[in-house]
């Protein structure tokens, strides 16, 4: 299931009933976007996945000429959101994974929330004010970049902003009682397990936002209002070849199913050229870097720089093995590592430290085989239909391995249930699930190292 802070930003939303606007995924960026904030939108070198918005810490007004005062914002009436959810879940059964287990329990999970927020938006007025201002001259460096980038560039029109600072919290607890520790995730013999999750949002945080992608002419610039997502290009006059982009697919958009999927992650494996030690230094630097999601958009952004940018760190060490390996930067072990780090970037935060959990534990490829397992027979499937995990994939996840993965799972949107391998597809887990798929698959061929 997504994080805490994103599905309590996911539930309010859906109770505004704004289909415009965007929940914010990650706490840290809801101190980040404000109104007039700048979010870039990369494309993705995967045809299954979207890069998320990434909020930068500059505002429209940094890049236009002085003006007189913007007109006030609109703002709505305060409003309270409040949500609590109590679900007890029993289960009970075998499962066969190298010992015959069996099992029952029950568990509880009670989360909750208390939102006290308001709605600020943009009247039309302001933006034919504000377009009366130029760009500045000469081209702001932050403009120049990302014209050289391709990327996309949008405005924050409209913010849902907390006037309180609420705790959010997530309350499980299970019994469980089993016939053989195989399965252990509460002990042999049977227990409690208990956990407890807590998460303050500072006053003022904005949880989420609408946005409209901006267009740029020479010094001239606009809004557009009623296009989808890239429907057109931020910076026109750059030809923007996606097929150099997507390295092997061709600009049509394939019939997406599995396994194109597979396709996709195995050309772009074999394209890459990583020597022995190339891959041992991205694989154990990456492992430092997880958990770290400005540290992973910084090396994204050094790596696609002309020559690679200068980094720090375990950012540093990898472009600086990657500079030995190759002194072309087209090659393919450039654009697999930048494969790789969009399919995290799709990932949530506690995911990421999941992911560590599983480098260090080298259960990559029972993992890799687990997700495929599911994804293969219900990729196309639009409906939340039951499903059962193969034991003989379970088997070699025992223990702390078997949560690991089930939360991983879980992440995701599946419907996971810690002691049954019986779950439900959710078609909304196909993305996240996908970009899971795609990490594991690369991280799987490093850890050959």
């Amino acid at each position: 299931m997504p994080s805490m802070f994103e599905r309590t930003t996911k539930k309010l939303v859906k109770e505004i009933g704004d289909q415009k606007l965007r929940p914010v995924r990650f706490w840290e960026s809801a101190t980040k976007i404000r109104q007039f904030s700048l979010i870039r939108r990369k494309k993705a070198r995967s045809w299954f996945w979207q890069l998320p918005d990434d909020p930068l810490d500059v505002s429209l007004m940094h890049i236009l000429e002085p003006g007189s005062s913007v007109p006030d914002s609109a703002v709505e009436v305060p409003a309270l959101f409040s949500d609590t959810m109590v679900r007890k879940q029993q289960a009970a059964g075998s499962v066969n994974a190298g010992a015959e287990v069996g099992f029952s329990g029950e568990t509880t999970v009670c989360r909750g929330s208390s939102l006290e927020y308001q709605i600020v938006s943009t009247p039309h007025e302001t933006w034919k004010k504000l377009q009366e201002r130029k760009l500045l001259d000469p081209e702001p460096a932050f403009l120049k970049q990302c014209r050289e980038a391709g990327v996309n560039l949008y405005v924050v029109t409209d913010t849902v902003e907390l006037l309180n600072s609420p705790v959010l919290q997530d309350l499980s607890s299970g019994t469980s009682r089993e016939n053989s520790p195989s399965l252990g995730i509460f002990g042999q013999g049977g227990g409690l397990k208990m956990s407890e999750k807590k998460l303050t949002v500072p006053k003022g945080s904005v949880l989420a936002y609408r946005r409209k992608q901006l267009v740029f002419y020479s010094r001239e610039w606009e809004i557009l209002y009623i296009a989808d997502d890239d429907d057109q290009e931020t910076f026109p006059a750059v030809m923007y070849n996606r097929q150099a982009l997507a390295g092997h697919m061709d600009p049509a958009t394939p019939r997406k199913d599995f396994k194109k999927l597979e396709e996709e992650v195995s050309q772009m494996v074999k394209a890459a050229e990583l020597s022995k030690g190339m891959r041992g230094a991205v694989f154990s630097n990456l492992l430092a870097m997880l958990g770290h999601r400005e540290a992973l958009q910084d090396l994204m952004d050094k790596l696609e720089q002309e020559p690679f940018g200068h980094l720090e760190g375990p950012g540093g060490t990898i472009l600086t093995e990657l500079r030995k390996d190759s002194g072309y930067p087209e090659v393919g072990s450039k654009s697999l590592l930048l494969y790789l780090l969009e399919a995290l970037m799709v990932l949530s935060d506690s995911q990421h430290d999941l992911l560590a959990q599983s480098m260090e534990k080298r259960i990559l490829v029972p993992q890799r085989d687990l997700v495929r397992n599911i994804l293969e027979p219900n990729f196309n499937c639009f409906q939340n239909i039951p499903f059962t995990l193969q034991p003989e994939l379970l088997a070699p996840l025992q223990g702390e391995g078997l949560v690991i993965t089930y939360e991983l799972l879980d992440e995701c949107g599946l419907k996971m249930e810690l002691n049954s391998p019986r779950s439900t597809w959710d078609p909304e887990a196909q993305e996240p699930l996908s970009a899971l798929y795609g990490a594991l698959s690369v991280l799987t061929q490093l850890a050959e190292a």
